[in-house]
């Protein structure tokens, strides 16, 4: 082993091992990577940021915008109003959920796709008087198969064709995907319709009453007991008999004291703040019934408003949201918006710290409290999902056929060899945007930075691995379990090692790690690379043993009420199905 590829082993594997912690978010981690092979001489530093102009790179903004540009124009609205007729047993819901987002996220961002798709499975679960927990990680299971079918799919899907471009000369089409991962689809959607929505664990089936439908369990809240209270000189156990101790008292800070977990027989005096856990309905009785304000509402109550105008709404915090990393206080949410944090929930921990000092995650549920235009403005420009079926927009046939006919012309210009995909669909961007469809804002807004910043550094690591013989060195050391055996060992072998990758590490830098790895492992076996770089393709896509593989796996986390280990419940038999359905599926479209 040369001194090259311990170097590249070392990044390689100290990079994994930071995705996996996630204490840094994954871009700022594959700059860091990047950075360290530049300084340790592996890339070129006059090449360093070629990945960012690379067609991948491109492919992926332009893709963002148009989807923006169909959700603007009013399609997804006409297609989720197909899901009306629909009522009755979770498997019927489930058969036109899953089918209509498998569809979506074939074409579209599969984190847009599920964030239009959410409030309207947790409605429907409402409606039809079952648990939301029953449909919602089927649903994003069936966002991430969706994308195996097309080159638009997922970014995976083009950074695999990327690498087939280098080593074959010519990129994958916009449906070769589509034999293989249609089958995927198929076979995972039946999977999910027939018996995977009965494998979730009973206590979280049985929140399946009108009441609980859209309920996040143990929020937060941070209250005051001002002069006048009549919280003052009460216990804490009095305080939490208001509600039956359905909502506790998890700590009081007095003065610059914190008391946590404070005695039954703790005396309230005035300005103790108290940090009270409980459901939106047992805090809203106790903040009532002990006269406590919410700290920013000058003693006003959960539900009083300009007007009587006032909401509250639950909403999660999405991938894309501006407020990760930030804090309530940073925000200034009251004076942007008018609007109020009134607790927060985190995969149902506790939180410790005050809640104006709480860094807002991915997938944290919040409760905010406003008038109703102020709160949807908050929504919309913080990038939470409202737990809640927004309304559905009004059509524009014009702009529904123009923003339809941009999108089909971009893949029919791909198909038909007229030009390159990146050019195609950034030129199908810039119209949307000259026609008004997605604005000047919006365009901005549209784009997933951090995903693209995560493909951009990672592409010269990818490089990198090939030009030191370090894929080379890892495809050898998986080749020699199956050596001497048929070249279909080393393609389950492959699938394995990337759906275990792809479980635990964002799936683009799941792909660019294992793509150079399929080339090597296809030159060593003297075959044809195509086989391989499909099953990085659809492994990559099918994350569904951990809540943290991808994105959608987060956003249904809390309104699902799911724990980490429900996951592997339902997404290792899924994982199994793949892998069956795609190994023989791949070894027809694309022969050895």
């Amino acid at each position: 082993m040369s001194s090259e590829q311990m170097i590249a082993l070392a990044v390689l594997g100290i990079t994994m091992v930071l995705f996996i912690w996630g204490r840094w978010r994954y871009d700022l981690v594959a700059v860091f990577a990047l950075l360290a092979v530049v300084l340790t001489g592996l890339v070129p530093a006059q090449t360093a940021f070629n990945g960012f102009a690379h067609p991948a790179v491109l492919t992926v903004i332009g893709v963002l915008i148009l989807s923006r540009g169909l959700q603007n124009a009013g399609i997804i609205d006409m297609i989720v109003k197909l899901l009306g007729p629909l009522q009755g047993h979770p498997a019927l819901q489930l058969t036109g959920q899953t089918i209509i987002i498998t569809t979506l996220s074939a074409f579209m961002n599969n984190v847009g796709a599920l964030a239009l798709m959410l409030p309207v499975a947790i409605r429907t679960a409402y409606r039809d008087n079952f648990s939301p927990a029953l449909v919602l990680m089927p649903l994003a299971f069936a966002s991430l198969l969706g994308g195996t079918i097309t080159l638009i799919g997922t970014p995976p899907n083009l950074i695999v064709s990327s690498f087939r471009e280098d080593a074959v000369g010519r990129p994958f089409a916009m449906f070769d995907f589509a034999p293989v991962g249609v089958l995927v689809a198929i076979a995972g959607i039946l999977f999910l319709v027939l018996v995977g929505w009965r494998l979730i664990p009973q206590d979280r089936r049985r929140r399946a009453n009108a009441s609980d439908a859209l309920r996040i369990e143990d929020y937060i809240a941070e209250v005051v007991a001002r002069k006048g209270a009549r919280a003052i000189a009460r216990t804490v156990g009095e305080i939490e008999r208001l509600s039956e101790e359905e909502a506790v008292v998890v700590a009081l800070v007095r003065g610059d004291e914190r008391i946590p977990e404070p005695r039954y027989d703790e005396e309230i005096v005035e300005d103790d703040i108290l940090h009270l856990q409980g459901s939106p309905e047992a805090l809203k009785t106790v903040i009532d019934e002990a006269g406590l304000a919410l700290l920013g509402h000058k003693g006003r109550s959960l539900t009083s408003g300009a007007a009587g105008t006032a909401d509250v709404v639950e909403a999660i915090v999405s991938p894309r949201s501006s407020a990760i990393g930030h804090t309530p206080a940073s925000l200034r949410l009251r004076g942007r918006f008018g609007a109020n944090l009134l607790a927060i929930s985190r995969h149902g921990r506790r939180i410790r710290t005050r809640l104006r000092d709480v860094t807002f995650k991915s997938g944290d549920a919040v409760l905010l409290h406003g008038a109703r235009a102020n709160i949807g403005e908050a929504l919309t420009e913080l990038h939470f999902l409202p737990l809640a079926e927004r309304d559905i927009g009004i059509m524009r046939p014009r702009r529904l056929i123009l923003a339809s006919s941009l999108f089909v012309g971009a893949i029919l210009a791909t198909m038909l060899g007229l030009m390159p995909v990146h050019i195609a669909f950034i030129l199908a961007a810039a119209l949307m945007v000259g026609t008004d469809i997605v604005t000047l804002n919006e365009l901005y807004d549209a784009i997933d930075w951090p995903v693209v910043v995560l493909i951009g550094a990672m592409f010269p690591i990818g490089t990198a691995l090939e030009t030191t013989g370090t894929a080379a060195l890892v495809a050898n050391g998986l080749l020699s379990g199956v050596r001497g055996l048929a070249p279909v060992w080393a393609l389950l072998l492959l699938l394995i090692a990337t759906l275990l990758l792809t479980d635990f590490i964002n799936n683009s830098a799941t792909a660019l790690v294992m793509s150079p790895i399929a080339v090597s492992m296809s030159g060593q076996l003297g075959t044809s690379p195509d086989p391989f770089l499909m099953a990085v393709a659809v492994g990559s896509s099918c994350a569904f043993l951990t809540p943290i593989g991808h994105q959608n796996n987060a956003l249904i986390l809390e309104p699902g009420g799911y724990r980490f280990g429900d996951y592997w419940r339902m997404g290792l038999p899924l994982e199994i199905v793949v892998v069956i359905v795609s190994v023989p599926a791949i070894m027809v479209v694309w022969p050895f």
